[in-house]
């Protein structure tokens, strides 16, 4: 008798970390399986860990491989650590990608402000529709976020259903879109869950996530005390914030400019939308400075220190159309997201020492999470009723603490894994049945390398101990032919007795040449890995580090 087909689910990215999403659900034997991908997201890099490394994307050989049997890829919403990676990744998977009006038309913008874009084609599924991705059927039920349009994916199966949740949380009263369909996870639940795979982020937070009404309220106060100029930043994708922040700006008689080509594309495409009918025009930046000062509000992109970014070339003073001056006020209508927060600090130094009033979520609540907290996650449990829970989108903690919730809840199996985990959903037991390769690619510049990339490991190593670079003229009798040339780059010029680095790193190449045996002299390769070796020693005796040193024979 053939064996019924398993239904598998493996996470390639967004386990162990926040960011970098993607998962992948698996129908058929260990022989041939058809694979259903949901979302392809990026991290972002960090400059003491990854230096030059702008973001951080999951390695697909894996469904590079199967991508024949790859039926479609699903988005659950338009964040960036659940699609950034599509433009770079798709050409090497060529698949059917699917997703609702917003999303796909923020994916449109995001593609047309790239330099040469690959034509990726989008299928529009409408909010709380079905279709049938080859074995799979995908049902978007809209759920609360902090963009518009985000879904939970009910995936069915001929084995059972998953839901996959996607980022959501509960908002009673969202400022724009549906809040999440109560009505609709309670028939899933009455009709049958196998799985449930689910946003773990404030796993670790106890309560309820409060209401964008609420931070509406909040910054309709704040703007309507505040004297001077005012700028708010936050996330450019999160539109209701954006409408909160116009309202507020209306009430105050005040006019929102605009600040940001991020910002500019995301009010664009929500207009097109419709998600901000009713909602005033906004002006550009080249009138900002024809308003007074109590009269204009700059909506700014940088909530994160991004360098380039509106809020940071402001507060360096460098922006050409958009100032600020002792007594204006900016609100982070944002949280730091963990890695940022140096970045973020600068920003917020650099306004306070031009006497700039800084506002964030730590003095008002400006900012709340889209995100579920414990209450949250317990009620989804209790709509849905699982036979199985498998938390994803957060680090060790989070799944652990999401996993403990979901037992004291009366789920009758959970389990945890990790990126690369082939986990079995059904039928039968579940468990961890393989791994699939997992990692990371790192974009650096307009190249895609993986972790083992020769150029970040350098290039860390060179930011720590800098780099020693040598070049030695040989003659084909073994004899130095001119003096050797030293370049020290990233060191101190001099040791603690005082002397010169470079004079000490010279006569220590000009030593170890001479001190060789003739035909070891007349081996470049050997040559070369004497004097390194050499250097490196002598470098770490004199200053206590070990640099990079790049060797250099020429035979003349």
């Amino acid at each position: 008798m053939a064996r019924p087909d398993e239904l598998t689910f493996a996470p390639l990215g967004g386990v162990g970390e926040i960011g970098m999403n993607l998962s992948i659900y698996g129908l058929g034997n260990r022989h041939q399986r058809a694979w259903l991908a949901v979302d392809l997201g990026v991290s972002f890099g960090d400059e003491e860990h990854l230096p030059g490394i702008d973001l951080i994307m999951p390695d697909i050989r894996f469904l590079e491989k199967e991508r024949n049997n790859l039926m479609g890829l699903v988005l659950t919403h338009a964040h960036e650590d659940h699609f950034g990676a599509i433009i770079d990744l798709w050409p090497k998977l060529g698949c059917k990608i699917y997703a609702t009006q917003f999303s796909a038309a923020l994916f449109e913008a995001k593609c047309a402000a790239e330099r040469n874009p690959p034509k990726i084609p989008v299928t529009v599924i409408p909010s709380g529709g079905r279709i049938d991705i080859g074995p799979f059927n995908v049902e978007f039920i809209p759920v609360a976020h902090s963009i518009p349009e985000s879904h939970a994916l009910a995936i069915k199966t001929d084995v059972g259903t998953v839901l996959h949740t996607g980022d959501w949380k509960i908002d009673p009263t969202p400022i724009i879109g549906r809040p999440t369909d109560e009505r609709r996870l309670r028939e899933l639940g009455d009709e049958g869950v196998l799985a449930l795979v689910g946003d773990s982020t404030n796993a670790v937070r106890d309560g309820r996530s409060p209401s964008e009404t609420e931070v509406a309220a909040t910054i309709k106060k704040l703007v309507g005390a505040a004297k001077g100029r005012v700028a708010v930043t936050t996330f450019a994708s999160n539109v209701a914030r954006m409408k909160a922040v116009a309202d507020a700006a209306r009430a105050a008689d005040r006019e929102v400019v605009v600040v940001g080509r991020a910002m500019e594309r995301a009010v664009q495409v929500a207009r097109e939308c419709g998600y901000l009918d009713g909602v005033q025009n906004f002006r550009s930046t080249d009138v900002y400075g024809h308003f007074p000062s109590d009269k204009v509000l700059a909506l700014c992109t940088g909530s994160q220190g991004e360098p380039r970014a509106a809020l940071a070339r402001i507060a360096n003073d460098d922006h050409p159309q958009v100032t600020l001056n002792k007594g204006d006020t900016v609100i982070f209508s944002s949280r730091t997201i963990p890695g940022n927060e140096k970045a973020v600090g600068g920003i917020i130094n650099g306004l306070v020492e031009q006497g700039v009033e800084v506002i964030t979520d730590r003095d008002h609540l400006v900012h709340v999470s889209g995100h579920p907290r414990r209450d949250e996650l317990r009620d989804m449990i209790s709509w849905v009723r699982p036979q199985l829970l498998i938390p994803v989108h957060g680090e060790a903690l989070h799944l652990a603490e999401h996993a403990k919730l979901a037992r004291a809840a009366g789920v009758p199996k959970v389990l945890t894994c990790r990126n690369g985990d082939l986990v079995k959903l059904g039928p039968g037991e579940p468990g961890i049945i393989d791994e699939v390769p997992a990692g990371r690619l790192y974009k650096d510049g307009t190249i895609l390398e993986d972790s083992k990339s020769r150029a970040v490991v350098e290039r860390r190593r060179m930011g720590f101990a800098g780099c020693a670079f040598v070049a030695i003229a040989m003659t084909e009798q073994g004899e130095l032919a001119d003096d050797p040339e030293v370049d020290l780059v990233g060191m101190p010029e001099k040791n603690a007795a005082g002397e010169m680095l470079d004079d000490i790193v010279f006569d220590v190449v000009v030593s170890t040449v001479e001190g060789l045996p003739r035909p070891r002299r007349r081996d470049p390769d050997a040559l070369a890995e004497s004097v390194r070796r050499a250097v490196r020693a002598s470098l770490n005796e004199q200053w206590g580090k070990k640099p990079l040193c790049l060797v250099h024979v020429l035979t003349v």
